[in-house]
């Protein structure tokens, strides 16, 4: 079953809370990148032609900064691995198929 791509943007605001902002990305237009910004400022990008996500640093980079550098990647990581073993599984499903 394959869906149609799509990006949900929802703003929570509540009295007394702070406002919360979620971006769903779930499409092949998706575009991921990284460049130094203004100041050598590292910048990370998700982007749709419907809306972006940039991550970056408030000044000098600090080891808090490395945390979520590395969050980011390992879990970048982690998505590639489900992807390709989904892919792979649909893939031996589809070819299973045929041959039946």
């Amino acid at each position: 079953m394959t869906l149609s791509p799509y990006t949900y943007v929802t703003v929570s605001m509540g009295p007394d809370q702070r406002s919360r902002f979620t971006v769903a990305f779930c499409s092949t237009e998706l575009r991921a990148r990284a460049w130094l910004g203004e100041n050598d400022k590292p910048c990370f990008d998700l982007d749709t032609s419907d809306a972006s996500v940039t991550v970056s640093t408030s000044g000098p980079v600090t080891d808090d900064d490395l945390t979520v550098a590395r969050e980011i990647f390992n879990a970048a990581a982690r998505y590639l691995a489900d992807c390709e073993r989904l892919h792979s599984d649909q893939s031996h499903k589809a070819t299973d198929g045929e041959a039946a």
